[in-house]
């Protein structure tokens, strides 16, 4: 399994998970294969300047919180881009923590 099922199915269960997930889409956040612990949360918790997993377009990824209405999130990348607006029920989980790098893969 890959980060994002592994992810999804702890988060599913109520449980926090380690992953290192793999992309540039988050860079000067969260590196490529940078360890980060994601945690469940209630939807309505989630505010601008969150990382969130989240469903989006037939997936699961992470995306920065840009701003956040009572009933939706607007998702984007650190780089600026912004992907859209999501439901808060298709929040999954949160970035509780984002660990030190480490060399090696």
């Amino acid at each position: 399994m890959g980060w994002m099922t592994d992810a999804l199915q702890a988060l599913t269960q109520g449980k926090d998970i380690t992953v290192r997930p793999r992309g540039g889409s988050m860079r000067g956040v969260i590196e490529d294969n940078q360890p980060v612990t994601l945690a469940p949360v209630s939807p309505l918790e989630v505010r601008a300047g969150d990382v969130v997993f989240v469903r989006w377009k037939g997936g699961a990824l992470l995306h920065l919180v840009k701003d956040a209405t009572p009933e939706r999130v607007l998702i984007g990348n650190a780089l600026g881009r912004i992907n859209g607006w999501a439901r808060r029920s298709d929040v999954l989980g949160r970035v509780a923590r984002i660990h030190p790098r480490t060399s090696g893969p």
